[in-house]
């Protein structure tokens, strides 16, 4: 299917691997030019070569203002032109009860995980109103729609990046600006892999029997995969989206056990 996005240019946070990265190749083989930021040049410049022509790396830290406005920025340069796709993301917040979370422990995680998204979307929005065209979307987590256990500080802090995007999505879808939500599951990236060795410690028992637990819950009976998750963003960034906007959509193997 063409996806009507040939020409675009994208950026990508947090994208050089995991379901980030997945979404990137995506939009890369919709003909979407890609900018890919993350903190290590190494894994970076990999990634973004194998993206092919069209794709560049910014090295940025996401939980620095200036870093991340300065990547921002410099995408729009780097790719000729504004930017007209805005993926989000960044490494979740460490795992923890409510009780072992500190203050500290709070702010750093609404600077990376809410407020980051939000400065970021404020910067681009402005070139996707004046195209008539721009697409936003935030990937987070199926705990906004149902919290996890010993997940306190993602459990609370995307439900806050989940309310900022959804009235933003109401204000602009008007002027041709899509903002959805993807909700991915247990997948079997380097994410889930903390999660995994913290509950390795927390219960002793074996990484093959936390993971065999895990996907043991999940109807479809196994660990989500990156490539079930880039082609549903790629679609959303697509002309054939332009009705979708303010949803959280999950990809999650049937996880939620909710019924919207």
């Amino acid at each position: 299917m063409d996806l009507g996005i040939d020409g675009e240019r994208a950026l990508v946070l947090g994208g050089t691997k995991g379901l980030a990265y997945a979404c990137a190749a995506a939009l890369a083989d919709a003909g979407v030019n890609v900018a890919l930021v993350g903190r290590d040049r190494e894994t970076g410049d990999k990634a973004a070569r194998a993206l092919g022509t069209g794709a560049i790396f910014l090295q940025a830290d996401l939980a620095e203002p200036g870093s991340r406005v300065h990547a921002a920025d410099t995408a729009s340069e780097r790719l000729g032109g504004p930017i007209s796709i805005l993926v989000t993301n960044a490494g979740g917040p460490p795992p923890g009860e409510f009780t072992e979370q500190t203050l500290d422990d709070w702010r750093a995680a609404l600077e990376l995980n809410m407020l980051g998204h939000i400065e970021i979307a404020q910067r681009l929005l402005p070139d996707m109103l004046a195209a008539g065209f721009g697409r936003i979307v935030n990937i987070t987590s199926f705990a906004a729609k149902e919290p996890y256990p010993n997940m306190a500080l993602a459990n609370s802090v995307r439900a806050g990046l989940h309310g900022a995007m959804s009235t933003l999505a109401r204000e602009v879808i008007g002027l041709g600006v899509t903002v959805n939500n993807l909700l991915p599951g247990l997948m079997d990236t380097g994410a889930l892999q903390r999660v995994i060795k913290a509950r390795m410690k927390k219960s002793g028992n074996s990484e093959r029997n936390v993971r065999a637990d895990m996907a043991s819950s999940v109807p479809a009976g196994r660990l989500g995969l990156a490539a079930d998750f880039g082609p549903v963003c790629a679609f959303l960034c697509s002309r054939h989206a332009s009705y979708i906007t303010a949803q959280n959509i999950a990809v999650d193997g049937g996880l939620i056990r909710g019924m919207f």
